[in-house]
């Protein structure tokens, strides 16, 4: 079973990001901060976005689209953290 942690991550992230269009779609923390303090509109825009507001192009409901944009994400770090862990963790053995 502890070779396997990584199963019960990728299953729990990837429920987490199916289920998400069901999320409150009032802001909190940071957003919710910089509206109560009037400075929200002083953001700077991302240099470049992948997935722009969790929306994905061809996909025209808003919650498909937020849910394909979240697996893909998902799969994309959890893949990139995966693999950094395998090469560190065959750098340590040798």
């Amino acid at each position: 079973m502890k070779s396997k942690w990584w199963i019960i991550g990728l299953s729990i992230a990837l429920l987490l990001a199916i289920i998400s269009p069901i999320a409150s779609q009032f802001p909190d923390g940071l957003d919710r901060f910089a509206e109560d303090n009037n400075f929200g509109d002083q953001a700077n825009e991302p240099a470049f976005t992948v997935i722009p507001d969790y929306s994905f192009p061809g996909v025209s409901n808003d919650a498909t689209a937020t849910i394909i944009a979240g697996v893909l994400g998902t799969l994309i770090l959890f893949g990139f953290a995966f693999g950094l862990a395998s090469l560190l963790k065959s750098k340590n053995e040798a």
